[in-house]
């Protein structure tokens, strides 16, 4: 039911979903399943910098957490009360949770190889992301596709706890401003906040929806690789309807569903925008995807660079000139406030309870926060010398990584949006 015009653009949803589908989708699949961009150098390990981390082992919630002998009650370890029915099912429990969410971590030694080498291409100029420290100890590179972003069974309190920090503390909302659907007491239908959010600056407004975007393009993946079989011979995974209605129906979300579906597409024209505004930096003949194969290494710029021309070549981009535009002292004040509370928002990250979503949700946030450093460093980009190092503006391996998985990730929720679509006209 999402049609028509966006707000804040010149763009239409139907020309994005002819454009990402047809085009450039397949592309981009191609590109992210190479050897450059499937591994991701992550901290799993990273404390939660803002509360103390509880999630209980036993209940499905805490995914991939293997269980720790101190969180199994006494009983159990004294093995006396390993055969009650309560030792059971809790065991019973954790193995599943582990199965269901646990991240697969093993590269060959090859591979291992190859990435101390790619180390040591990595220069590093972060700006709106909490990045990880890849030096550290604790980071290990994760295969992304041994571990695909799916439906886990992580929801409840925690999961709600982390997008509640992130909406109501980092999307400059006044907390007298209730979220429409967030109480579910009083509820004006989101009247109040969306005459708040019209009344705020476009940077704020677009700060609120690139955050909605990529809450929806993440429960579009849950929806669309939903654990739909489990038994002792096979796992199917597939699209549940009935999980995406509740999500973004129009009657079922009291009208939630398609702003937040618009929300997706909005993010998915600033991730774009930035695309085809990078293209000098990887255009550089000194630049190259460096693995240690050099015949793959050489293809894969082609089609980076082919996929980068084909974004250049969108007829409706977003115009970001309309960003921090008005008194200068103003501007860089609100930029600067931009910048933290997304970094804050990369921070939150570390403290989500399942380790597989954790990987995902710290990947999207780097991604986006990697579009935006590019879409506010253009001047820095139009000086990039042709030959010899780029001291203005620098992407790190991890950066351009997780800036094409991140688009990556919004480009599929288009296009299983349509899956779904074609299965609603289907069923009626």
């Amino acid at each position: 039911q999402v049609t028509g015009y966006l707000d804040d653009c010149t763009c239409d949803v139907e020309t994005i979903d002819a454009f990402n589908n047809y085009k450039l989708f397949p592309r981009l699949n191609e590109l992210l399943e190479s050897d450059y961009f499937r591994y991701y150098k992550v901290n799993l390990q990273k404390p939660c910098p803002f509360w103390e981390d509880n999630s209980h082992c036993g209940m499905r919630d805490c995914a991939v957490q293997p269980c720790p002998s101190d969180e199994v009650p006494d009983g159990i370890r004294a093995g006396s009360y390993k055969y009650s029915e309560e030792a059971n099912n809790l065991a019973e429990e954790c193995e599943e949770a582990k199965r269901l969410g646990a991240v697969d971590d093993s590269l060959s030694k090859e591979t291992r190889q190859a990435v101390l080498q790619w180390a040591q291409h990595d220069d590093s100029s972060d700006s709106f992301c909490e990045a990880d420290d890849i030096h550290s100890p604790d980071a290990e590179y994760v295969d992304l596709l041994l571990n695909p972003e799916r439906y886990t069974g992580y929801k409840g309190p925690d999961a709600w706890k982390i997008w509640n920090s992130i909406y109501e503390e980092n999307c400059f909302k006044p907390q007298n401003v209730k979220r429409p659907l967030a109480s579910g007491r009083g509820d004006d239908g989101g009247h109040t906040f969306y005459k708040w959010l019209k009344g705020v600056c476009v940077e704020k407004r677009a700060f609120y929806r690139l955050i909605s975007g990529l809450h929806a393009s993440i429960n579009i993946h849950l929806s669309a690789r939903y654990l739909l079989q489990d038994s002792w011979s096979e796992k199917k995974w597939g699209p549940n309807v009935t999980e995406f209605q509740q999500r973004f129906d129009e009657v079922l979300t009291s009208g939630e569903g398609p702003r937040r579906l618009k929300n997706l597409y909005f993010l998915y024209l600033i991730e774009l925008r930035a695309l085809s505004k990078v293209l000098p930096f990887f255009e550089r003949p000194g630049f190259q995807l460096y693995t240690g194969n050099k015949s793959q290494d050489a293809e894969m710029k082609q089609l980076l660079l082919e996929i980068l021309h084909l974004a250049k070549s969108f007829p409706l981009h977003f115009d970001e000139n309309s960003f921090f535009a008005g008194n200068k002292k103003e501007a860089a004040k609100l930029k600067e406030e931009f910048r933290l509370h997304f970094k804050n928002i990369s921070k939150i990250m570390d403290c989500v309870g399942c380790f597989k979503c954790r990987l995902w949700g710290k990947l999207q946030t780097q991604g986006l926060g990697t579009a935006l450093k590019i879409l506010f460093s253009e001047n820095l980009i139009e000086k990039i010398p042709e030959s010899g190092p780029s001291y203005g503006f620098q992407l790190t391996r991890q950066e351009i990584v997780a800036l094409f998985n991140a688009f990556g990730r919004v480009s599929t929720s288009v296009k299983e949006l349509e899956n779904f679509r074609n299965i609603l006209q289907n069923m009626r």
